[in-house]
C-alpha cells in the first residue's frame, strides 16, 4: 500500500500546483534550466503487475513534455552545453536538456524520431556491460521472474525459502524484497543469485538485455544522428558507493573508452547508476573528474539555477515518470515549486 499512497500524494500535489498555476506567481522558483530523466520510451501496455512502470513513458507523453517546455520558452540544448550557457549573465533565457539512462533500444526506435521532429538534442547514458551482454538488469529479471511464476526458492540471507507470489500484492511485495536484498549484500553476488534463480525457471536474463538494450552496431548507427549525444553509465550499473576505489575508476574509464570506440565520440558526462544520495557523492564525483568527465547527473529531483563548480558533478534531474504522464504535471514540475516544498 505504501507505494500506492505515495503516488496518490504526489498526484494530488502535482494537480494542486498545475491547477493553481502558482508557478506564474513565483517565476524564480523555476531556476534557469531543467534536466529531464527518461528510461524506456515505448507504447503503453496495460499490465496488472508492472513494478517498473515508473521507468517507461509513451512517445506521445515525450512529445507532450517537449511541447510544454517549448511553450514555456525553454530552449532545448544538449546536456554538455549547459555549463557554458548558465555561465553567461542571466538574460532571462531558460534551457531544457533531455537525458535517457541505460541505452534502451526503444530510445532509438521511439524517442529519437520525436526528438528529431522538434530538433531537440538528447543524451543517452550507456552501460558498457549491457551493450556487451556481460551484465544484466536485475529489476527487469525480477519482473520477468515474478510475472511467470507463482512461487520460487530463494535465499535472502537466512537460508533457502519458498517464496509465494501468487497475487499481484504478493508479487509487488516480493519485488520490493528483492530490491532490498540487492542492496543488502555484495551486489554482484546478489544479482548472480537472482539470475540463477531466473534461469532455473527458464528465464534468460541475458536474453532480456539482448531484447531491450542497443548493441554496438546500433549505437554506431545512432551516432550518425547530429542530435544524439552519449554519456557514461559505468560498466556494470552497480552502486558506486559500495565498491572499492580501483573498481570505481575502472567502471568509469572502461565505459568511456568503449563509448568512444562505438560512437567515435568521447563522452564527457556521466549518469550515476541509481543516482540517489546513497549511490553517489563526493568520492564518486571526484573519480568522475579524474576520469575526464565534466558533468555528472543524479536522479535526485531539482532544477538548476547557476551551479557552483563542484555542483556540476552532482546535478539534479526531474524524472519523466511513467506514473504521471500528463502534460500539466510536466508544467508543475518545471515550475520548481515541488522541490521548494520538499
Amino acid at each position: 500500500m505504501k507505494p500506492m499512497i505515495k503516488r496518490v500524494i504526489i498526484t494530488a500535489g502535482l494537480e494542486a500546483i498545475a491547477l493553481s498555476r502558482i508557478g506564474r506567481l513565483l517565476p524564480k522558483a523555476a531556476g534557469r534550466a531543467v534536466i529531464f530523466t527518461l528510461h524506456h520510451v515505448r507504447r503503453y501496455i496495460d499490465r496488472p503487475f508492472d513494478p517498473n512502470a515508473l521507468l517507461s513513458i509513451t512517445p506521445d507523453f515525450l512529445e507532450a513534455a517537449i511541447q510544454e517546455a517549448m511553450s514555456q520558452g525553454y530552449t532545448p540544448v544538449a546536456l554538455t552545453d549547459l555549463p557554458e550557457l548558465l555561465a553567461r549573465q542571466d538574460d532571462g533565457k531558460r534551457y531544457v536538456a533531455f537525458t535517457l539512462d541505460d541505452g534502451c533500444r526503444d530510445n532509438a526506435e521511439h524517442a529519437a524520431p520525436v526528438f528529431r521532429k522538434y530538433d531537440v538534442p538528447y543524451t543517452l547514458f550507456i552501460t558498457k556491460g549491457f551493450v556487451e551482454r556481460t551484465h544484466t538488469m536485475w529489476w527487469e529479471t525480477a519482473e520477468a521472474l515474478l510475472r511467470e511464476v507463482d512461487q520460487f526458492q530463494f535465499d535472502f540471507g537466512e537460508g533457502t525459502e519458498i517464496v509465494a507470489c501468487t497475487s499481484i500484492k504478493q508479487k509487488n511485495a516480493t519485488f520490493l524484497r528483492i530490491a532490498r536484498f540487492i542492496e543488502s549484500i555484495d551486489e554482484d553476488i546478489a544479482v548472480n543469485r537472482l539470475n540463477q534463480t531466473a534461469i532455473s525457471h527458464y528465464i534468460d536474463p541475458v536474453k532480456i538485455i539482448e531484447n531491450e538494450i542497443l548493441n554496438a552496431a546500433e549505437l554506431k548507427r545512432l551516432a550518425s544522428d547530429p542530435l544524439a549525444h552519449f554519456g557514461a553509465h559505468t560498466v556494470s550499473h552497480c552502486c558506486l558507493t559500495r565498491i572499492e576505489a580501483a573498481r570505481l575508476e575502472r567502471e568509469m574509464t572502461d565505459c568511456i573508452e568503449a563509448i568512444k570506440n562505438w560512437t567515435g565520440k568521447t563522452p564527457t558526462s556521466l549518469a550515476y547508476p541509481y543516482g540517489w544520495k546513497r549511490a553517489c557523492g563526493a568520492r564518486e564525483a571526484n573519480a568522475a573528474l579524474k576520469a575526464g568527465l565534466t558533468i555528472g547527473v543524479t536522479t535526485q529531483p531539482g532544477i538548476l539555477d547557476k551551479p557552483a563548480r563542484d555542483e556540476w558533478m552532482l546535478l539534479p534531474r526531474i524524472s519523466l515518470n511513467g506514473h504521471y504522464q500528463k502534460r500539466r504535471y510536466v508544467a508543475a514540475l518545471m515550475s520548481g515549486i515541488p522541490f521548494h516544498l520538499m
